[in-house]
């Protein structure tokens, strides 16, 4: 095998696994139970009669780990240069994983643990939390953690609009509520702000029950109070699920699109086979998958 085809398999294998690859699938499968254990461990380790029993054996799980992402992040790191869906040079792809979210996320996991190793003396607790990072790492083997954070990306401004009306709402209702309440409930309601956790928890239609409106004009208040976070909270769910389903539309759209281009002169070479496995990986595709649509564009082009 050349370098160029080793160094793209070894993308296929660390990237998100296609169903048909069992090497990439155990990949995604062991890195994923890995920071699952990792953050058990973590969490664990933070009950002082656990780390002063299991210290040893954490601190062996910690170094294992470490020596582990740190390989899968230098691989990403080198087989980024063969991520031929995005524009520029090997070395461009490369700076833009390292300083992609992503990327930061991988960066971040380890940097802590190679700090350390090197002497450099830190906050255990801090430690601890930049550890619990790596629960972010799982978006490298699952679209739909990735699918997630972009279509947050792209409605931020409607969710921002969301949040907005949720703000406004939350400040009139602790504003009416401290109003109607104040005198008989002064030890819950003896100020706006005081007021604003009974809104918020009714807003987020959460309702502990901790806090509750007793005059009638308060309860009118924390009626409506509760309808306007229904609304809001179904309005912000309808956003990111329309456009959830218009990202997963748009994705086969741009690999048929990127599959009739390739077959544009009868041949399919390494490179575009290797963006249509790029885009067909987004949508969960295994390689029969993927040569189905491919006969089924020939097919058309040959009865054009």
């Amino acid at each position: 095998m050349t370098y160029t085809a080793i160094r793209d398999r070894a993308l296929e294998i660390v990237d998100k696994g296609s169903r048909g690859d069992i090497y990439s699938r155990s990949c995604d499968l062991f890195l994923s139970l890995l920071i699952i254990f990792n953050l058990i461990c973590v969490s664990l380790e933070s009950v002082d009669s656990l780390g002063e029993k299991y210290g040893d054996f954490f601190q062996v799980v910690e170094i294992l780990s470490l020596v582990l992402f740190t390989l899968e992040y230098s691989v990403r790191v080198w087989t980024a240069a063969s991520k031929y869906d995005l524009a520029g040079t090997g070395l461009s792809r490369r700076a833009r994983y390292i300083f992609s979210f992503t990327g930061l996320v991988d960066l971040i996991s380890i940097l802590p643990g190679i700090l350390q190793v090197v002497g450099v003396s830190l906050d255990l607790r801090w430690v601890r939390i930049l550890r619990l990072l790596r629960l972010l790492k799982i978006s490298h083997y699952s679209s739909a953690f990735s699918d997630v954070y972009s279509v947050v990306a792209e409605e931020k401004n409607s969710l921002l609009a969301t949040l907005y009306l949720l703000f406004v709402a939350m400040f009139f209702s602790s504003a009416a509520l401290y109003l109607a309440e104040g005198e008989v409930q002064p030890e819950d309601f003896a100020s706006i702000p005081d007021a604003m956790w009974w809104s918020l928890i009714t807003l987020t239609t959460v309702g502990y029950g901790d806090v509750s409106p007793l005059t009638p004009i308060g309860k009118i208040i924390g009626s409506f109070t509760a309808i306007i976070g229904v609304l809001t909270v179904a309005l912000m769910t309808g956003i990111v699920s329309s456009s959830f389903a218009n990202r997963m539309a748009l994705k086969k759209t741009m690999l048929d699109k990127e599959i009739e281009e390739s077959l544009e002169d009868g041949v399919i070479s390494a490179e575009e086979l290797g963006k249509i496995k790029s885009l067909a990986a987004g949508l969960n595709m295994n390689d029969d998958q993927i040569e189905a649509l491919i006969t089924y564009e020939r097919m058309k082009r040959s009865h054009r």
